[in-house]
């Protein structure tokens, strides 16, 4: 088949390409840099913004089915810019499919759409979306999400996955900063309570969206449906951080601070960077705030049952490519 991943030259779409590639699918990727490591892949790179419809009706000419994995993350930065990216581009993106008589589309979600700032254990896909956010990045992620589910019909069948916590080698957001906070001496453990979370190492992550893909069918199972995707192995939060430390061969955390105080140091400096517009995330804010006191796994029971989802590499496993790779890298 013919594939468009939107984000092809970030980290899960990457990943989702080699994974194409490697299987003999042909590829067109929408991103707005250019990526050597995708031409020599033989993917067809068109260079455009998410949030230009032009771009992405020029990028899914021909193709089969979309990924549509391109999105603005991260805590921090204003509505529109966050609109802009995970609305206005899932519109396009929607729009494409039906220009160009497209009939499948996998959406990468994320779990965040459903956290409401409390404990969540063994979750499933029937939990609900909550009617606050405290973040621009959950809340544009659950309009986006809801805005492919309810698109789904007798032409173009779409699911949505929520991938927990990607990890693994080539991560450019979740282990890079963890390291460098530690480095800086920044790194705090958040109250004393275990937390338990599930992450998903990113080769799973990929190969989570290709199975989706393959059984999406309009009245399939999977169509018109939201699953959560992870490593299946819940442990406690810290501990995983910890262990991302380890592989790259730094000390674990050993300070701690209270939710309580982390929560208010959320709100001082989501004012200060507000009022002073200064550069960059704070340190802190109130959603990451709760989400580092927290307890959040899930139930993968529904797309291992739906589109055969079994997570190849473990935790364990993973942990050993990634010290691997880390150990590689040229210092800064």
């Amino acid at each position: 088949m013919k594939a468009l991943v939107t984000g092809g030259g970030g980290f899960l779409g990457g990943a989702i390409v080699r994974l194409l590639r490697e299987r003999g699918d042909a590829v067109q990727s929408l991103a707005r840099g250019s990526y050597p490591a995708l031409a020599a892949l033989g993917v067809v790179q068109v260079q455009g913004d998410i949030g230009d419809r032009e771009a992405v009706l020029q990028a899914a000419a021909g193709c089969d089915v979309v990924f549509h994995v391109a999105a603005k993350a991260g805590v921090w930065g204003s509505y529109a810019d966050y609109y802009r990216a995970n609305v206005t581009g899932t519109e396009n993106v929607l729009a494409a499919c039906r220009a160009h008589g497209i009939g499948r589309l996998v959406h990468t979600s994320s779990p965040s759409v459903v956290f409401d700032g409390n404990d969540v254990e063994g979750g499933d896909e029937t939990l609900t979306y909550p009617a606050h956010y405290e973040a621009h990045y959950p809340r544009t992620k659950a309009l986006a999400e809801r805005l492919v589910l309810a698109a789904n019909d007798a032409h173009l069948a779409t699911v949505a996955l929520r991938p927990h916590l990607i990890w693994g080698p080539e991560d450019n957001h979740l282990v890079p900063r963890i390291i460098a906070r530690a480095k800086a001496g920044k790194l705090r453990r958040i109250g004393n309570r275990p937390c338990p979370v599930d992450t998903v190492y990113v080769d799973n992550a990929a190969q989570a969206h290709l199975l989706a893909a393959d059984r999406l069918a309009p009245g399939s199972p999977v169509a018109g449906r939201a699953y959560f995707i992870s490593n299946g192995e819940p442990i406690p939060l810290w501990e995983m951080v910890n262990r991302i430390l380890a592989a790259g061969g730094l000390p674990p955390v050993t300070r701690t601070v209270s939710p309580l105080v982390a929560r208010a140091a959320g709100v001082i400096c989501e004012g200060l960077w507000t009022l002073l517009r200064l550069p960059g995330e704070p340190p802190m804010t109130r959603f990451l705030a709760k989400e580092l006191a927290t307890a959040h796994w899930f139930d993968i029971t529904a797309a291992r049952r739906d589109f055969g989802y079994q997570p190849a590499i473990s935790i364990d496993e993973g942990l050993v490519r990634l010290a691997a790779w880390l150990a590689q890298k040229p210092k800064p």
